[in-house]
């Protein structure tokens, strides 16, 4: 099936791509590096150089790119922290929808009055979800809440926020707008990597969150290894 993967941090850490082509393509807004296999396409959301922190990601470029390279439907995975005490390290989810409130959208329509209706396609969800049952067990319907970054959120800042959704994040409303603007199918699912600071308790810095991406790694890599199967 011709489809875009999505990801991050994961993918840096992950073996599984390496053989994959490596491709550049030029659009309006930068050039994109990506890795390609058939009609299937890997494009690491904070560049394939040094990474890019998400206030500084080429939302545009990359969006941009996949729809040139004829793509339609898009799969993301996101590292998120949760807002709910049973949304542990470690689970899966699929956010329906989505909060971005602290920074304006990301768009194509700079100098025209326009836009597209927000919103996230999960067209490809109900048949993965169902493939890759029992051996994932992924949480559906959840709300996605973005912040800026680079730096995580404030105790208080999750006091306040834990009302508006499930996970919190920094880049998947971009990259839902931009791919409602272009056409583009956006499916999403995110791996709860830590619980958002204050939560349970915890605390969160980059050190930690480090530590527990890499504590998951072996779960990106397999969920990764299914979504090849599932849709070749």
């Amino acid at each position: 099936m011709k489809v875009a993967f999505i990801s991050g941090t994961s993918i840096v850490n992950s073996a599984l791509f390496s053989s994959w082509e490596v491709k550049t393509v030029e659009t309006n807004f930068g050039a994109v590096t990506y890795r390609r296999r058939g009609e299937q396409v890997l494009l690491n959301r904070h560049g394939n150089a040094f990474p890019l922190p998400p206030h500084k990601i080429n939302y545009r470029a990359n969006l941009a790119a996949l729809a040139q390279l004829g793509l339609v439907d898009v799969v993301s995975l996101n590292s998120v922290g949760s807002l709910r005490p049973e949304l542990p390290p470690g689970t899966l989810v699929s956010c329906s929808d989505y909060v971005c409130l602290q920074q304006g959208p990301v768009t194509f329509y700079d100098e025209e009055l326009r836009g597209a209706a927000p919103g996230i396609a999960n067209n490809l969800i109900p048949g993965l979800v169902a493939a890759l049952a029992p051996e994932f067990k992924i949480h559906t319907g959840k709300v996605y809440v973005q912040m800026q970054g680079p730096r995580f959120e404030t105790k208080a800042e999750i006091r306040v926020i834990r009302a508006w959704g499930d996970v919190v994040g920094m880049t998947a409303a971009h990259e839902a707008d931009l791919c409602a603007e272009n056409g583009l199918r956006y499916n999403s699912f995110a791996l709860v990597d830590n619980y958002a600071n204050g939560l349970e308790g915890t605390e969160i810095d980059f050190v930690k969150f480090k530590d527990l991406v890499r504590e998951n790694q072996t779960k990106v890599d397999r969920l990764f290894t299914r979504f090849l199967e599932i849709l070749a």
